[in-house]
């Protein structure tokens, strides 16, 4: 759930560190807090009125059983600073909707919630059979059942959605992201409802910008600056073939419905083009209920930069601070002409980091935009905006050139965002908050205006400006998929689930501490079943800081660090944005789209640790094992004969022990690590196999000496009952997770994303195991395995069939994604073992080559 959202809270500031305390009223602040920096006048004005405007923590009487009270500020995520004891927090308003409910789930429900219930409104939560445990279930006032598991028969079943709105009385509804939340058919029916807001854009902008072709054309004749391609509906593969070939490849098949990248495939050529067209319309299909796809030109390496608006209307024939606002493009839906529109734009977003068109880390601001262009782009959103008379939150997205010379729109969201707490996060604005007071007919919240409008700006000044902001946030999207198993969906329950505290200290330089703040959007808990119905994805974790980018980076690997998430039946992605986070170019902020593809050609197989760390993982796999001795009575380590005396040994007046740390097991990399008496200071020293060149100076005693590093560890807290170690190394602090041992004495660690399987064995056990055979391979050359849990769709093959390497098998859908599996080898097809239409673990057989023809060939190459 939203982590930071649990309590109400009283921030105060010491010299060196913020403290996030728990109290039964409402919001307050140390009033004895000063800062120099301009975040201070951001923060103040920001975070501080929007504080008082609706913090304080009421939350409504709850009909459901399992309901908790959230109490949340609309900026909780960072201090909030009052300039002078005297300033007193005034009421909140009076509440903008007697009921809203969330046609949604997961986290973006608990995230509306929060902002809801701190408004004192109460919230009606909808759920399938399978979410009625959920966490939004648990923290809405009240629930409502809507269909089966399926979304097609719950949240996308829009008259069971309706249904629920009139049984429950709700006078607003939240749409989230995702499901109908683009819907224009579903908006309108809200809007002929009597008295239910919806909260978001009109059905006409709906339409108006959910249609990828149409916005397009839109766009252009607002000004903007589109990308080139072909507006048309394609109707067959045939005519995706032309219009590809007069577009010039590459090119991007796209959805006309679509957005969050599904259904959208990337063509080089004209064959692709035909295997691509059903798999494209397919998805079209299944996500949007809308099977028109179109085709544009594909900008090669560009970022994907974003502009966060907010836009309401109010009755005022000025806007704030007196300055006339001009709206010379038609009203809709029949929108009142004096109404007139405002609009904020917020500081850009870069979400380059993607896989499959499918954003994985956000930030803000962008290293890439120089003013001039942020500027433009700001000029070209508003223009856009003023052309549908679009209101609500809403997202402008464009690709910018590597060099960020020029942009191009891509699309136009017409809700809010997964990535929005980035924004949130850099300018203290809560942007639930203003779409409940934009949807209620009160504007925008005239607090979020004052940020930007200021006396004596001229209209056009403040058409490419921005909403202040301050530091640097870095939002990572923590999914249910196995990125050594290609990014494979995982399903099952959450055996261990623990999220990062809200505050990491990154480093420490004296009496001066820098933190980042941590803010956690999730909607899981222990225990809770990811399934194959739904997006996959747990959370978003976000790092916050004042200061830099490079600052939040680091607090956001030491939050991966410390985030605890084993089960599901497979792995997480945590550690692969552990090693995105690890790679220079994203340090300097080298983030083009195709990122991953230039980074991890072949797959990721996992986060590779250097010399030094490898060196450092070694002694705390020594000491967390020593420890566990310790602590849990173990017997010593098994000696034998002299090794006795090897093990502790007098080296330089100093007694030493001596073990030896396996790191993958027994058949692993070994180092030898002495561990001093201190326990602090501690000698390690591989004794894997040298390369070609080590080799060559083998023997020789000052050589080997080289070989043997020194570790210094000042501080080491865990008790085996932790799953988190705390440790000092080299002068540096870090999380470390520490996994359950085994009956043969084998515990994992996870550190700087890697896990290690850690074996600690004294000197002459580890000389014994250079006996022992590694396990066999298990021979499935001859198997077309299932690499994810989801459903057989079809196959592209029967019994009998000859194959050749790299030819369609079958087709496996997971999350709504349909997967083609191919053929790894030249063969006869033997048996279709699995059955179109039912469901498939990951790992499970689903077709197996003919022994015979790979006994014939082996035959034919033996008489070559």
């Amino acid at each position: 759930m939203f982590r930071l959202a649990r309590q109400t809270a009283c921030f105060n500031r010491s010299s060196s560190s913020r403290r996030f305390q728990q109290t039964k009223g409402i919001q307050c602040m140390s009033p004895k807090q000063t800062r120099s920096s301009s975040c201070d006048d951001i923060w103040k004005r920001s975070i501080g009125r929007a504080m008082t405007s609706s913090s304080i923590g009421v939350t409504p009487t709850s009909t459901n059983s399992h309901h908790r009270q959230i109490h949340s500020s609309s900026s909780p995520f960072r201090d909030a600073i009052l300039s002078t004891e005297e300033e007193i927090i005034k009421p909140p308003p009076p509440p903008a909707f007697q009921k809203l409910l969330i046609a949604n789930r997961g986290e973006i429900a608990l995230r509306i919630i929060r902002t809801a219930h701190a408004l004192s409104i109460p919230t009606v939560a909808i759920h399938s059979t399978i979410d009625s445990n959920s966490l939004h279930v648990q923290h809405a006032t009240e629930s409502v059942c809507i269909g089966p598991p399926s979304s097609s028969e719950s949240y996308l079943n829009m008259d069971a959605v309706c249904d629920a709105i009139l049984s429950t009385g709700a006078d607003a509804v939240h749409p989230g992201y995702g499901f109908l939340s683009e819907n224009a058919e579903f908006a309108r029916r809200i809007q002929e409802m009597n008295n239910v807001a919806f909260l978001g854009p009109s059905p006409t902008a709906i339409t108006a910008m959910g249609d990828k072709i149409q916005s397009k054309r839109i766009a252009r004749e607002a000004g903007v600056n589109v990308i080139p391609g072909f507006d048309g509906v394609l109707q067959s593969p045939q005519e995706a073939v032309q219009v590809a070939k007069e577009v010039g490849f590459p090119v991007m098949m796209k959805a006309a419905g679509g957005g969050g990248g599904k259904g959208m495939r990337i063509c080089y050529d004209e064959q692709e083009v035909i295997d691509t067209y059903p798999l494209c319309k397919a998805e079209a299909i299944n996500f949007f209920k809308d099977e028109r796809i179109f085709i544009e030109r594909y900008i090669e390496n560009p970022h994907h930069i974003e502009i966060q608006l907010l836009a309401g209307s109010k009755k005022s024939s000025t806007s704030p601070k007196g300055i006339p606002v001009t709206n010379p493009f038609p009203i809709m839906d029949g929108m009142k002409e004096y109404e007139e529109l405002q609009i904020l734009c917020f500081p850009e977003r870069e979400c380059s980091i993607q896989r499959r068109n499918q954003k994985i880390l956000e930030e803000s601001p962008s290293v890439l935009l120089s003013p001039e262009i942020r500027a433009e782009m700001i000029k070209q959103v508003k223009s856009l905006v003023r052309t549908v008379n679009y209101t609500s939150a809403g997202t402008v997205e464009f690709l910018v050139e590597d060099d960020g010379s020029d942009f191009y729109f891509l699309e136009m969201n017409t809700r809010l965002q997964v990535e929005h707490p980035v924004t949130e996060m850099i300018t203290g604005v809560d942007l639930v908050r203003g779409m409940i007071d934009v949807a209620a007919g009160r504007g925008i919240p005239q607090e979020y205006l004052d940020l930007v409008y200021k006396d004596g700006d001229s209209e056009e000044d403040l058409e490419g400006k921005v909403v202040p902001h301050c530091g640097h946030a870095i939002e990572a999207r923590i999914y249910a998929e196995d990125p050594l198993r290609g990014f494979l969906p995982s399903t099952g329950p959450l055996l261990q689930y623990e999220e990062p505290p809200s505050s990491i200290l990154i480093s420490s330089s004296g009496q001066k501490e820098e933190q980042c703040q941590i803010r956690v959007d999730s909607g899981v808990t222990v225990g809770q079943t990811i399934t194959q119905y739904y997006d996959p994805l747990i959370s978003k974790l976000i790092s916050y800081s004042p200061n830099d980018r490079s600052q939040a980076i680091a607090g956001l690997s030491k939050a991966c660090d410390l985030y605890v998430i084993e089960g599901l039946g497979g792995g997480n992605n945590v550690n692969f944005v552990q090693d995105v986070l690890r790679q220079p170019s994203f340090q300097r902020g080298d983030t083009p789209t195709n990122f991953i593809d230039m980074h991890y050609p072949d797959g990721f197989d996992g986060v590779i640790l250097t010399k030094e760390e490898l060196e450092e993982v070694s002694v705390i796999g020594a000491l967390l094992g020593e420890q566990r001795r310790h602590v849990l009575d173990y017997p010593p380590l098994t000696l034998v004969g002299e090794e006795m005396k090897k093990d502790c040994q007098e080296k330089d007046g100093k007694e030493e022990k001596v073990v030896v740390v396996c790191l993958g097991g027994m058949f692993g990399k070994a180092y030898e690590v002495s561990i001093g008496k201190d326990l602090k200071t501690m000698a390690v020293k591989s004794l894997s196999p040298f390369s070609s060149k080590e080799e060559e100076n083998e023997g020789k005693e000052e050589d080997m000496e080289k070989k043997t590093s020194k570790v210094t560890v000042d501080q080491l807290s865990f008790h085996p009952n932790d799953t988190i170690a705390e440790v000092t190394v080299n002068g540096v602090n870090r999380a470390v997770q520490v996994g359950v041992e085994d009956n043969t004495g084998l515990f994992a660690i996870k550190m700087y994303g890697a896990k290690v399987d850690i074996l600690v064995m004294s000197p002459a056990e580890y000389e014994l195991s250079k006996y022992m055979n590694e396990p066999a391979v298990v021979d499935t050359c001859n198997l077309l395995l299932s690499p994810m849990p989801g459903t057989l769709i079809s196959y592209a093959v029967k019994e009998g069939d000859h194959v050749v390497e790299g030819q369609e098998l079958c087709i496996v859908e997971a999350m709504k994604m349909q997967n083609i599996l191919r053929s790894a080898r030249s063969g006869v097809i033997g048996k279709c073992i699995g059955v179109v239409g039912s469901s498939v673990h990951a790992d499970e057989i689903i077709l197996e080559f003919s022994s015979e023809e790979q006994g014939e060939e082996e035959e034919n190459e033996l008489q070559q």
